[in-house]
């Protein structure tokens, strides 16, 4: 089974290209800095990270480029994918990049620490495809009308 799953930052926007051919698909390739756990640099200060390419392909690619900035912090899964290929100086380059199958945000609009923008560098909008419900609180959660009976719930 070859899966995988990060949370991290984006090291800068997603740097999107589009494929040529009958159909054009977005390729949205970006970094993602992903920290060690428990592990401090030399001088046992800060904690070091591992920067992992990612590549998102066709819609996946087109909502990377849309909505995602430097210095997010996004969830991903997908698998790993490795290849290479000879460059100009006839060495052998080998790469490793993780092919993204799922894609979301890992904080929320208001949620990575104060100032304008939520943290993203004011770039960040939340995507008009999930509306707020009219009946929704501060909390997120819908409130339960009068009238309806526990028993109707699907949990007790």
């Amino acid at each position: 089974m070859n899966k995988v799953i990060l949370m991290g930052r984006l090291t800068r926007d997603p740097e999107v290209r589009y494929s040529q051919g009958e159909r054009s698909m977005a390729i949205a390739r970006y970094t993602l800095a992903v920290d060690r756990r428990g592990r401090r640099n030399q001088e046992g200060s800060e904690q070091t990270a591992d920067f992992i390419p990612c590549v998102a392909f066709d819609r996946a690619g087109e909502f990377a480029e849309k909505y995602f900035r430097q210095g997010m912090r996004v969830l991903i899964s997908g698998r790993i994918q490795t290849g290479s290929y000879t460059n100009r100086d006839g060495q052998k380059v080998y790469t490793t990049e993780v092919i993204i199958e799922e894609q979301e945000f890992a904080d929320s609009k208001n949620g990575s620490g104060g100032g304008t923008g939520g943290g993203y560098g004011g770039g960040y909008q939340q995507p008009a495809s999930r509306p707020e419900p009219a009946s929704a609180i501060g909390d997120g959660f819908m409130n339960i009308p009068d009238g309806v009976e526990d028993e109707g719930l699907p949990f007790n």
